[in-house]
């Protein structure tokens, strides 16, 4: 060892010992949390080596022993839902206190960024958070980490909700629990783990997901240098030639933005869309031109280009002439072209688009992208050339992610909770996962074994399915976000789980509906009829059971379908259904309600094998049962 670096090693040495032997508790028991009713209640902690350790909580009086690596841990007896109580651990020359406990319902709430969603942000805002005094619901908000081996602790601290600190409260685990508080009237404790944006690999833990098929881990091989420290400092190498090149956009320094430019390298992309999936989920500056038609005429005239919400940067150029630029994702594109810039016939329309980080491209909606003169509005919605400029992929360089390697995620911020009481999980997560919905067949049941075979009991486990989004379809189309709710739906053969449908209530134009309170109340029906004894609840909307078929027709029938079919349509058409013959071509149908089934038909089917219902990004969903829970997406294929 250099001798220069011996203070600091053993400063370092010193630290660690003085942490080993402090007494302590993970970061999950702290003042105002909630334990568990009415189940055995885990309880860990650090002392030194073979210390003796007592515990005191209610009559509860029990002695253990830190083992030799300083690790204590005992079991307290289960006890009925109460509070506020108090618990002191004495160690040889330590005590820890905690204060305000609750006993009642802990669930632990998880996925990306429709579960990170907080309160503030959700339909309603205002009003929820001033009501919002309800201080036997708590939270503990786990604060974002990555570790590329399992942590013992993690940061955060439980939250008395009141309107001071539900704002920030996960909305769908809030609502969940407000709906339960208001049913039971016991304490409610929700633990929110989640990170925008991410996958179910980085949720599952390493001795799961590396017992799955090898393709599976293809994804990252080729990111994994052999462990992430390694990886971390080459990629650092990597992201200082990609900025340094940012500097030196060759679209610039080519005057790619001239109407002369050379477009046979060029590739061809439909906007609006993010590019992720056509790009292999690059950051940097990509290039967008298009040319449109102007009749006679134009020239000379008022004219402005709009051009929906751009990811995360623009430049627009108009024959070769800047005529705006935006800093900013949210922001809605709109420039105005001075008269001189226009010219009757063909048109240039050049745009650079920097990305940061994230989704990058157009995102809006198609009405948001036109040239309008003097009211005359021309789509550009449509075909681009598009040409990469300097991106993280040309450079090796990857934006550091939680999902740059599986396990991520539930080592810095699921292991070190584990075995912390739980009732059960509520997840709202997919939406990464959509490109690859055959996968997720396989990749979400195993995450759900993998954390009940870690808590070592089957908690209930109850999740979202994808929500409506994007454009509709014109004609019937396969889906990625179909086939990824058709993953969820199948993952129901596992005991103990449930699903909230809200094909109803998302919105086109935007991932994140904000109608959090419905999605938190399907959820809770679900725990309410399945772990509380609410057995009379309608907790599902009705979900296919069986079809005929009956000469050119198909006759549906349904489970779930509670006090009847009703149709949301004033004149009883039911909308959602496509049929097909044996060819798979398949076209939209005629449907209505026959009692508790469902007829459906197509004039130009004269022989249907397959039926589809709600199978598509954003699908028309008009089904329901009385109680007002929408039908399941489903397809017989």
């Amino acid at each position: 060892m250099n001798l220069k670096h011996l203070p600091i090693f053993i400063a370092f040495f010193l630290h660690a010992f003085l942490l080993k032997a402090e007494l302590r508790l993970p970061a999950i028991f702290g003042d105002n949390m909630i334990l568990q009713r009415d189940n055995p209640i885990k309880l860990w902690g650090w002392a030194e080596k073979n210390e003796t350790i007592h515990v005191q909580f209610m009559q509860q009086n029990l002695n253990t022993k830190a083992d030799k690596n300083g690790q204590w841990k005992l079991t307290l007896a289960p006890t009925s839902h109460g509070g506020p109580y108090r618990l002191k651990i004495n160690g040889r020359k330590e005590q820890i206190l905690l204060k305000n406990i609750l006993v009642g319902e802990v669930w632990l709430a998880s996925g990306q960024s429709n579960m990170e969603w907080i309160v503030k942000n959700s339909n309603n805002a205002t009003g929820e958070i001033r009501q919002a005094n309800y201080p036997n619901i708590r939270a503990f908000n786990v604060e974002k980490n990555m570790s590329d081996v399992p942590k013992l602790d993690l940061n955060g601290k439980w939250e008395i909700c009141s309107p001071a600190t539900v704002g920030d409260f996960s909305a769908v685990g809030y609502f969940f629990a407000l709906k339960l508080y208001q049913e039971l009237g016991i304490p409610v404790g929700i633990i929110n783990s989640s990170w925008g944006g991410t996958g179910v690999e980085t949720w599952t833990s390493g001795n799961s997901f590396n017992k799955l098929p090898a393709h599976y881990n293809a994804p990252y091989k080729q990111a994994s240098t052999g462990d992430l420290k390694s990886f971390m400092s080459e990629n650092e190498l990597k992201k200082q030639a990609y900025q340094q090149a940012l500097a030196n956009d060759p679209g610039i320094a080519e005057k790619w933005y001239e109407n002369n430019t050379d477009l046979s390298t060029w590739g061809k992309m439909n906007v609006p869309q993010l590019w992720e999936p056509k790009l292999d989920n690059i950051d940097g500056i990509v290039w967008f031109k298009r040319s449109i038609h102007l009749p006679k005429g134009s020239a000379s005239k008022s004219a402005s280009i709009h051009l929906g919400t751009i990811d995360d940067n623009d430049i627009c150029w108009i024959n070769g002439v800047k005529v705006g630029e935006t800093k900013g994702y949210t922001i809605p594109r709109s420039y105005n072209i001075p008269k001189t810039v226009l010219k009757d016939g063909e048109n240039i329309i050049t745009l650079k688009i920097m990305d940061t980080g994230g989704g990058g491209g157009f995102y809006g909606n198609p009405a948001q992208l036109y040239l309008e003169i003097e009211g005359e509005k021309s789509p550009l919605d449509g075909e681009w050339n598009y040409k990469e400029a300097i991106t993280t992929k040309q450079h090796g360089y990857k934006e550091v992610s939680p999902n740059m390697f599986p396990s991520l995620l539930f080592n810095a911020m699921i292991n070190p909770i584990i075995p912390y009481t739980i009732r059960g999980v509520i997840w709202y997560q997919g939406e990464h996962n959509a490109g690859q919905a055959y996968d997720y067949r396989t990749l979400f049941p195993n995450l759900i074994q993998d954390w009940r075979s870690l808590w070592k009991f089957d908690f209930p486990f109850y999740w979202v399915q994808l929500a409506n989004y994007m454009a509709k379809d014109k004609t019937p189309e396969d889906s990625d976000w179909a086939k990824l709710r058709d993953a969820q739906t199948r993952t129901l053969r596992l005991v103990h789980t449930g699903q909230a449908v809200i094909t109803d209530i998302g919105e086109a134009d935007d991932i994140h509906p904000r109608n959090k309170q419905e999605v938190g109340r399907r959820l809770a029906l679900i725990a309410l009829a399945k772990d509380y004894g609410k057995k009379e609840l309608v907790y599902s909307g009705p979900m296919f059971k069986s079809m005929v078929k009956e000469g050119n027709k198909l006759v549906i029938s349904f489970d779930a379908t509670g006090g009847g079919l009703v149709v949301d349509n004033k004149y009883g058409y039911v909308e959602g259904f496509a049929i097909a013959g044996a060819d798979k071509k398949f076209v939209w149908a005629k449907a209505h309600i026959e009692g508790n089934k469902l007829i459906v038909y197509a004039d130009q089917v004269l022989n249907p094998e397959f039926v589809r219902y709600a199978w598509s990004n954003n699908p028309d969903v008009n089904l329901f049962n009385k109680e007002g829970l929408p039908a399941v997406p489903f397809s017989n294929e």
